[in-house]
């Protein structure tokens, strides 16, 4: 086997075409070679990540989970309030994958533990994304695990092309990298092909392009949870297109690369500086001296 190059998109979906494998496949084999591991261990480490994003997400989903701010909390539990009472739009894995994906955040705001895919501000897009679908198709536990493989392939791609820390691209850098993961990972447990998770990772990538990282109070709270929600609603989104065959027409490594470019682009208060956006409102202001007390004069 060829040694993948975390490089490009196209590379590793070029590599999966010709071993006439899953993308997951070729990156778990890579791994165990370059860990001097056993596939089975390699897997079993990545197993025991799965199992916290779903504990995860069970601990967010109670009631009464606070962050020590005050400022968030209960969102995840709400939605499933609503769900349980029909007062819903869409029900089914949409409602679930949002509930996971809120129950995630607000877990990581409460303190709880998490897994950082790729970020601890995005940690709630992947794992809603495949345990919801997991739930909903009845997938066993290993095509789930296998998926985060091909999930950490297309992050590896974005880390290296681009970035996925939202100080120094945007929200669109870290819930916007995680949405491509996310639908890269929906797509392989789905049994789409290499050109549909080409797709499914332009589409959720440009759909996230050009967002601001404007944390209220400096805190990876508002509206981190709520673009988590939104984030897992737009890699469903994108999957499923890329599954009914819909191309972006502009391939994933140029949209990786225009993220980087508007990125780059944004000014510093647009970048998890909580100077700008959302977190420069008056209300947001008020919010701020609630946790922190009045802000001195400079």
């Amino acid at each position: 086997m060829s040694t993948l190059k975390f490089h490009s998109i196209a590379s590793l979906t070029e590599a999966a075409k010709a071993a006439g494998r899953r993308l997951s496949a070729l990156v778990l084999a890579q791994q165990a070679a370059q860990l001097e591991q056993s596939e089975q261990e390699v897997y079993e480490t990545m197993r025991r990540q799965y199992a916290v994003m779903a504990e995860a997400a069970a601990s967010g989903s109670a009631p009464g989970v606070r962050s020590a701010s005050g400022l968030s909390g209960g969102d995840a539990w709400r939605m499933l309030e609503a769900q349980r009472g029909g007062a819903i739009l869409c029900g089914g894995l949409f409602t679930d994958a949002i509930a996971k994906a809120l129950a995630i955040s607000e877990w990581n705001a409460a303190m709880g533990r998490i897994v950082a895919a790729p970020t601890a501000g995005s940690c709630g897009i992947l794992p809603a994304a495949l345990l919801a679908v997991q739930e909903a198709r009845g997938l066993p536990e290993r095509d789930c695990v296998m998926a985060l493989f091909t999930a950490a392939a297309v992050g590896m791609v974005i880390a290296d092309r681009a970035c996925i820390a939202g100080a120094e691209g945007g929200c669109q850098a870290e819930c916007g990298s995680a949405a491509a993961m996310a639908a890269a990972a929906l797509v392989e447990v789905c049994g789409g092909s290499p050109e549909m998770l080409d797709a499914a990772v332009s589409i959720a990538l440009a759909n996230q392009l050009g967002l601001v990282c404007d944390p209220v109070a400096g805190l990876v709270e508002i509206p981190c949870i709520h673009r988590n929600a939104a984030g897992v609603a737009g890699a469903i989104t994108a999957a499923q297109l890329a599954l009914a065959g819909v191309s972006n027409r502009i391939p994933a490594d140029e949209t990786i690369l225009a993220m980087k470019r508007v990125g780059d682009a944004m000014p510093a208060s647009l970048k998890e500086t909580a100077e700008g956006g959302l977190a420069a409102t008056p209300t947001a202001r008020r919010l701020y001296e609630q946790v922190f007390g009045p802000q001195k004069a400079h």
